[in-house]
């Protein structure tokens, strides 16, 4: 197994729709090993593959009930609202209070090629959300109200250039 480097924010892998997966081969089996070794010494709760600069559709996932993946995963149900700080591995140490819907329901495919789905609230619900939003080629920034969004974009470029964060 391998630990991967993790891409972060400005990597254009990050911004692109990730290819479904045809076949499960055993690369794409090493590929998940691979990438739950790199979420577990994060640490993290999820990893999509572009996060890793794989863009396929897959993405693992631990909130504390043992690992899961999920290949080609959509969304087909959403309900309620809740608002929680909301980390990214590839947006390292910043936590933003962001609203989504605090139920989720995905299907997709496990490594065997059998469809599966997971579903659950508030944690599990965001994982859900967030990791698909991955493979869609959006980051977590794009879900912050507007005027969050341009003080964190201005913080996160003056950072990247060795800039000193206004507060």
């Amino acid at each position: 197994m391998a630990l991967f480097p993790i891409r972060t924010f400005g990597d254009p892998v990050l911004r692109t729709v990730a290819a479904p997966i045809d076949d499960i081969t055993s690369a794409i089996e090493r590929l998940v090993e691979d990438m739950l070794e790199t979420m577990y010494d994060a640490p993290g709760v999820g990893l999509a593959a572009p996060q890793i600069g794989v863009s396929k559709a897959i993405f693992v996932a631990d909130i504390g009930d043992g690992p899961f993946v999920m290949i080609n995963p959509e969304l087909v149900e959403l309900s309620g609202e809740w608002t929680w700080d909301e980390g990214c591995l590839s947006v390292p140490e910043r936590f933003w209070p962001i609203e989504r819907p605090g139920f989720a329901r995905a299907r997709g495919l496990d490594l065997a090629g059998e469809e599966v789905e997971f579903s659950g609230d508030e944690l599990m619900g965001r994982v859900l959300q967030h990791e698909i939003d991955h493979l869609d080629g959006v980051l977590l920034l794009e879900r912050l109200p507007r005027k969050v969004k341009k003080q964190a974009l201005r913080d996160l470029r003056q950072e990247a250039l060795g800039m000193p964060i206004q507060p």
